[in-house]
C-alpha cells in the first residue's frame, strides 16, 4: 500500500501523537491503534462533509475504528482531523478508494482489513447528477454506464472483501444507502434510478442469501435532500446529516429477532 493512499490518525493524546512524530498532513499520519479498545472496524464508502462524515463520527463515538474511503485522500484527511477532534479518542484512517476500479476497491480492502475484523460496511457513495436532469438522448454510453457502475458494482466488489471475515465470524452489517430514485424512476434521472435500482436489488439479494449466517443487511432510502452549508436557510426542507446517521447506527445495533431490511427517511414537509 502506497503512503498516498493511507493515513490514520487518533487513538492517542495531543502530547502523545506530537512525541510519535510527523504530523497529520505527513507520511502515513497516525497509526497508533490501542488494543482491545475498540469495538471494532466499521469502513465508510463514500465519506463527504455531510452523511458520510457524519456516520462516521457516530461509530466513532462508540468506539469503533472508523476507515473512511472516497476518492480525495487530502478531503478525507481533513475530515479524519475533524472527528478526531470532536469525539474522543475516536481512531479514523483515511482511505483512497476508486469504486470503478476493482484494482482501486482491493488494495483500499486490504488496509481496511489490516486494521482488525470489519463489523460494519456502509456503502454510502457519492451519486451526482446534473441539473436540470438530462434529456435521455443527451446521456452518452460512457455517463450511463458509470452511474450504474459505481452505485452497484462498487458495492459488489466492496462486499466481496469483507464477506467472508462476517461469515466465518457469524457477525456482521451490511448497510447500503438508497435514494427517491431507489424505487421510482423519473423523467430526466434514468442514469441514476438505473443504479439505485441495482444497489437496491443486490441489498436485498445479500440479505435472503446472508440473514441466516448472523449478517444483517438493509437498505436505507435517503428521500430527500440533505442539509448543507448551500441550503441552511431551507431548514424545515432537508434531513439533518447527523439525525441519519442515527438511524444507520440504531438498525445495526438492532436484536436479530427484529431486523429491519429497508426503511425510508425524509424531511416532515417532504411530499411522497
Amino acid at each position: 500500500m502506497q503512503k498516498k493512499q493511507r493515513r490514520m490518525i487518533g487513538g492517542a493524546s495531543k502530547m502523545e501523537r506530537q512525541q510519535l512524530g510527523g504530523g497529520l498532513g505527513g507520511g502515513l499520519g497516525w497509526n497508533k491503534v490501542v488494543p482491545n479498545a475498540s469495538e471494532g472496524v466499521v469502513a465508510v464508502v463514500g465519506v463527504g462533509p455531510g452523511l458520510g462524515a457524519a456516520i462516521a463520527r457516530r461509530f466513532a463515538r462508540e468506539r469503533y475504528i472508523v476507515a473512511i474511503l472516497a476518492r480525495d485522500l487530502d478531503k478525507l484527511m481533513k475530515l479524519a482531523e475533524e472527528i478526531v477532534e470532536k469525539e474522543n479518542e475516536a481512531q479514523v484512517c483515511a482511505i483512497r478508494i476508486d469504486c470503478s476500479d476493482p484494482k482501486s476497491v482491493k488494495e483500499a480492502f486490504e488496509a481496511v482489513n489490516s486494521l482488525g475484523s470489519v463489523e460494519v460496511l456502509v456503502y454510502n457513495p457519492n451519486t451526482p447528477f446534473p441539473w436540470p436532469p438530462p434529456k435521455f438522448t443527451d446521456i452518452t454510453a460512457e455517463s450511463f454506464e458509470r452511474s450504474v457502475m459505481v452505485p452497484c458494482l462498487g458495492a459488489f466488489h466492496c462486499v466481496q472483501q469483507v464477506i467472508k471475515g462476517m461469515v466465518e465470524r457469524e457477525k456482521g452489517t451490511l448497510l447500503f444507502t438508497g435514494a427517491t430514485a431507489s424505487i421510482r424512476g423519473g423523467a430526466g434521472f434514468s442514469e441514476i434510478a438505473c443504479g439505485k435500482f441495482a444497489l437496491r436489488a443486490l441489498a436485498q439479494s445479500l440479505a435472503r442469501e446472508y440473514q441466516p449466517q448472523g449478517i444483517h443487511a438493509a437498505h436505507i432510502i435517503v428521500d430527500g435532500k440533505i442539509s448543507s452549508p448551500r441550503n441552511q436557510d431551507m431548514p424545515d426542507a432537508t434531513m439533518n446529516p447527523d439525525a441519519i446517521a442515527e438511524v444507520y447506527w440504531q438498525v445495526h445495533k438492532q436484536h436479530k429477532s427484529a431486523w429491519t431490511q429497508e426503511l425510508d427517511l425524509r424531511p416532515f414537509s417532504e411530499k411522497f
